[in-house]
């Protein structure tokens, strides 16, 4: 007798992304205002879902419309506006060719209407096809009106395809050219290619497949003609941008032997490469005991030798997509990539190259994820221009978004060239003509503007919006008045921050919440969801609200020579911290937009939001209201003096999922005792502050040396604390820091030594003060 045990199924790894969930389902995205097309074969069924809920659909089938079974009997309105833009984007002419190529007039197209105006978040609608049809989705789209307090801003819509006949497998399918390209050169798995760039030039270096690394080289083709040889070096490149390896923005060139630029990186999808290894090589594999295995050098020394590059043993190369770093021994490890399917590196040639790239052979270790593919490699003409960017998803199977300017971007870009990335838009660090000081000191002692567009905004709206904020958040929302503002933390079940944030109540059921990131609103979602919260809609309103700070002890004359408010709203001036009113710039046929007394600066100020096309209309306003009063614009570096100052905590510095409330200084959002409703995290909150380990304290230093996050903070050898924030205090003139510290050393004027070097080696004195360490009891932004 044979006995069956039972199989545990082995568990798979989860590989978000580049993994398929389900054999034969393809995905495909409808942008707010955008169409897409999908053809349909015989059994194949379509699933339209409306992820964050009140997004209405049009459905368009080409050809027979009982195809899908789908009543077309409303207006095409996406289509038909289609006829009347001017179609210059590649996306617009493609779907008219399609339309033309059915014969049919956009300005009769039809559709089938789907969803509402009070559609829950993931409803979908699901047609299976009877025969072969082109199917077109748009997603309508209406501006959010800034004056509507029971807005509704446009969302994305999904469409899950699941094919009735499993397609074969077939070659991976390259992203779309970026523009019509001049050289369009497939490198094969473990092989290398060498071509020629024109200075101006863009190249493209594109994973295919995903997880596949792709070593480049490039050399001056002037001097490789005059017989010298002036390639991409490393060493130079970290020496003079400071980072591993460039990234899009200021410090994003790639330099040769002699300082001179030849590539500068202008798009980044990946966001994690080398610039310390060698490109694979006969000795390595050879000390791995394989002989004789395919190299990326040889494959380059046989590419470049029509050149007259004389060969080498090893290439020193930039390394795209390999995935090295230096653990806590300092040693040089690497694991499987991060690339995608169709992930690239976009880079523009400084002067005329010629290049080489490779298809990494490397089967004996995780640099391919242990399976060498494709390399692909697209040049664009120079006359060609890309946005600058970097890729972001908000969770690791998201779709990547590129790096975007806001809608004041025109004007602050006319003041400066000093922009960095930050959380996915571009932003002046500080503005030429002007330097981080004097944006400080006209902040402190006149009025500053600054572009805080990037926040991430969200609509929580409907009849559970309430009790999903009372439930996800730490302050008491039901205590909130129409036309306040509350400040809060978000918390995880155990305790730690998720992010912080400002909530606005717009009405009885009617808020905005404001934090740092685009994760918000998914967590929001998923706990609306969890709650059985089916009255409530997260709306995704970032790209329906830019919004400037207007801060410093001049700022109240200055907006009040421009804001307007109505009757039925709070008198500009009669605005008191945290309050907000809705109302237009000059008078009532201005420009709505909302007005709250809130800030990042430690000063009286005022937050200005508007729909992005105002905003340069705003911006005017401002600018111009504000020249009797020295109006500077102020960059980020100023603002993070300004913020430490006041002791506002900034995400990822001083705060993570790994603090709580108590341990950020933040405590007093988090009513235990007076909020008696249930919240995620409330009980390991309870327990938190009953046992304290760590809190947040101020600290000013000995000298002029300043601290930097992540210093360590001791008393004697043992280590008590870390530093979060520091700066150099131009009004105390003092250096100051924020540090988490164990509670039993965190009593005002402790002694204590910020650890430099090795954290023994060197130690800058310095002592537990109150802080805020500028205006500690808030009478500047409450006057």
């Amino acid at each position: 007798m044979t006995l069956a045990m039972p199989t545990t199924p082995t568990p798979r790894l989860v590989l978000p992304g580049l993994l398929p969930r389900e054999p034969g389902l393809e995905t495909y995205w409808v942008r707010p205002g955008g169409v897409t097309a999908v053809r349909l074969e015989g059994g194949d069924r379509l699933d339209v879902v409306d992820r964050q809920g009140r997004q209405r659909a049009e459905l368009t089938v080409l050809g027979a419309e009982h195809v899908l079974g789908a009543r077309q009997d409303a207006p095409a309105t996406t289509l038909r506006a289609l006829a009347h833009s001017d179609a210059d984007g590649e996306g617009a002419r493609a779907v008219l060719a399609v339309l033309a190529e059915h014969g049919l007039d956009p300005t009769e197209a039809t559709a089938a209407q789907l969803f509402g105006e009070w559609t829950p978040a993931g409803a979908r609608e699901s047609f299976t096809a009877t025969d072969r049809a082109v199917v077109l989705v748009a997603a309508p789209a209406v501006p959010m009106a800034v004056d509507d307090d029971a807005a509704n801003p446009p969302s994305d819509l999904l469409l899950e395809v699941r094919r009735a006949v499993l397609r074969p497998a077939a070659e991976p399918r390259l992203p779309e050219p970026l523009a019509e390209p001049i050289l369009d050169m497939r490198v094969d798995a473990a092989t290398a290619r060498s071509y020629e760039v024109r200075e101006g030039q863009y190249i493209q270096i594109i994973d295919v497949e995903g997880r596949q690394c792709s070593d480049f080289l490039a050399f001056g083709a002037r001097q490789l003609q005059e017989g010298v040889e002036r390639g991409l070096d490393s060493t130079t490149t970290r020496y003079l941008m400071g980072n591993a390896y460039p990234q899009p923005g200021l410090h994003g060139k790639f330099y040769d032997q002699d300082a001179q630029p030849l590539v500068e990186v202008v798009r980044d999808t990946v966001g994690r490469h080398d610039t310390f290894g060698l490109a694979c090589n006969p000795k390595y594999y050879e000390d791995m005991g394989y002989p004789g295995h395919v190299n990326c050098t040889d494959n380059f020394n046989a590419q470049l030798a029509r050149y007259g590059v004389a060969p080498r043993k090893g290439w020193p190369a930039l390394n795209l997509f390999y995935n090295t770093m230096f653990d806590d021994n300092n040693l040089l490890v690497f694991d499987e990539p991060w690339s995608r399917p169709g992930d690239y590196v976009l880079l523009r040639a400084a002067t005329d190259l010629v290049c080489a790239s490779s298809a990494c052979p490397d089967d004996i270790d995780p640099s391919n994820a242990w399976i060498p593919t494709d390399v692909h490699v697209r040049v664009y003409d120079s006359r060609r221009k890309f946005s600058m960017a970097i890729a972001h998803r908000v969770t690791p199977d998201s779709e990547a978004t590129l790096s975007r300017e806001t809608a004041f971007h025109e004007r602050t870009s006319a003041l400066t060239r000093q922009f960095v990335e930050y959380r996915g838009y571009w932003l002046p660090s500080s503005f030429d003509g002007h330097g981080p000081q004097e944006e400080y000191w006209a902040c402190r002692e006149r009025a500053a503007v600054m572009d805080l567009s990037p926040l991430r905004k969200f609509e929580v709206l409907g009849p559970d919006a309430e009790a999903l904020l009372q439930a996800t958040v730490t302050r008491n929302i039901r205590k909130l008045s129409q036309g306040q503002v509350v400040y809060s933390a978000m918390c995880n079940e155990t305790g730690g921050m998720i992010d912080d944030c400002t909530i606005f109540r717009l009405g009885d059921t009617n808020f905005r919440f404001v934090g740092g990131d685009e994760y918000d609103g998914v967590w929001l979602r998923e706990q609306a969801q969890r709650l059985g919260l089916d009255r409530v809609w997260v709306k995704n309103s970032t790209d329906q609200l830019h919004n400037i700070a207007v801060q410093g002890p001049a700022s109240r004359d200055l907006l009040a020579q421009i804001i307007w408010t109505p009757p039925t709203q709070p008198r500009f001036t009669d605005l008191t911290w945290f309050r907000f009113a809705i109302g237009r710039i000059g008078d009532h046929n201005g420009i709505p937009l909302i007005v709250s007394r809130t800030g990042y600066s430690g000063e009286l100020g005022y937050e200005l939001w508007v729909h992005p096309r105002d905003a340069n209309a705003l911006w005017d306003a401002v600018w111009e209201a504000g020249r009797p009063y020295g109006l500077t614009p102020l960059g980020l570096e100023a603002l993070d003096t300004l913020r430490i100052e006041a002791g506002l905590v900034f995400a990822g510095y001083d705060f993570c999922d790994q603090t709580d409330p108590f341990e950020a200084g933040i405590g007093f959002t988090v009513p235990l005792k007076t909020k008696e409703d249930d919240f995620v995290g409330r009980e390991a909150l309870l327990e938190r502050k009953a046992h304290p380990q760590r809190t947040l304290v101020g600290l000013e230093l000995a000298g002029n040396e300043p601290a930097q996050h992540g210093d360590c903070v001791h008393i004697g050898r043992s280590q008590v604390g870390v530093i979060t924030s520091a700066t150099r205090s131009p009004i105390l003139r003092k250096n100051i820091a924020l540090c988490r510290i164990a509670v039993q050393h965190a009593e005002i004027g402790t002694e204590v030594e910020v650890g430099k070097l090795d954290g023994h080696r060197k130690r800058i004195p310095a002592r537990v003060v109150r802080f805020p360490f500028y205006d500690p009891d808030k009478t500047r932004p409450r006057s």
